[in-house]
């Protein structure tokens, strides 16, 4: 775990969880971008070279870009990374937060052998998926880094409502991350600040490579082709501008809400079932 010291100037900072790769990456770009925030990354160091990427295209910007390697999922992280973060930016600086952490267990709860949901991995997928967000929403609190009217902003996906086999834990602790939206969105909401979910569909990124085969990756692009109305998948690109506009004036009054942003890709699902 790692920190830095730094004179604060009052500027706009984006923190962005998981902000070396895929949509993490994404976003930390466009937002250097619009609305013009210098970006606190926060990731685990195992896309070095996505890493140097990200620096790259924000600092191309004329933004900053401060990364903090660490496990985001524990709350001493969260405390740890907000404090390092207040060193370099001062309080109430934080704009805009983006949770985009992924560490999730594939399995099923009932079955024998290595697919086995057992304690462990339900309290690891719990913790990276869904109490993080809490963790890093009490300290940035806790610290007095939110700047006035600043966005906190979870990701979700469209498993609540596909229901596939393996994906169970993944959808208990996308729903879990749903009611902290709803609540921390009441608590936060007299105070200025909008909390929100963004629920996008499948896109590709370095993780989901590593995950699956390229054969395997090849099918999941077909499926999803076929799955949305665009007839094609979604783009971390595509979900990083639509980042830019919460962060905007214009969606300020968002709050506590799960906005879909899947292109439909749920629509035909019935469709494909009955027409394979």
């Amino acid at each position: 775990m790692s920190s830095m010291q730094g004179e604060g100037d009052g500027a706009r900072w984006a923190l962005v969880l998981g902000a070396s790769s895929g949509t993490g990456a994404a976003i930390a770009e466009a937002v250097a971008r619009t609305p013009g925030l210098d970006v606190f990354g926060v990731h685990r160091g195992r896309y070095v070279d996505s890493a140097v990427q990200v620096e790259r295209d924000v600092r191309q910007t004329g933004r900053r870009w401060v990364p903090w390697q660490a496990d985001a999922s524990t709350p001493e992280a969260a405390e740890a990374g907000v404090e390092a973060l207040r060193q370099v930016a001062g309080p109430r600086s934080v704009k805009l937060f983006v949770h985009s952490i992924a560490g999730a267990s594939v399995g099923q709860f009932l079955t024998e052998g290595e697919d086995r949901l057992h304690a462990r991995r339900i309290r690891r997928t719990f913790d990276t998926m869904a109490h993080s967000f809490v963790y890093w929403a009490q300290a940035l609190v806790d610290g007095d880094m939110l700047a006035p009217e600043a966005r906190l902003l979870g990701l979700q996906n469209p498993l609540d409502v596909t229901h596939l086999s393996n994906t169970g834990l993944i959808s208990a602790s996308k729903a879990a991350l749903e009611m902290y939206v709803r609540h921390l969105a009441v608590e936060l909401g007299p105070k200025g600040h909008r909390v929100n979910l963004l629920k996008f569909g499948t896109v590709m990124t370095p993780a989901l490579k590593h995950v699956y085969s390229p054969e395997a990756l090849a099918r999941l692009e077909a499926a999803h082709s076929r799955m949305n109305p665009a007839g094609r998948m979604c783009t971390v690109e595509e979900v990083a501008r639509f980042v830019t506009v919460l962060a905007g004036d214009d969606a300020a009054w968002f709050n506590g809400a799960t906005i879909d942003f899947s292109g439909g890709m749920t629509l035909r699902l019935i469709d494909l079932v009955l027409n394979p």
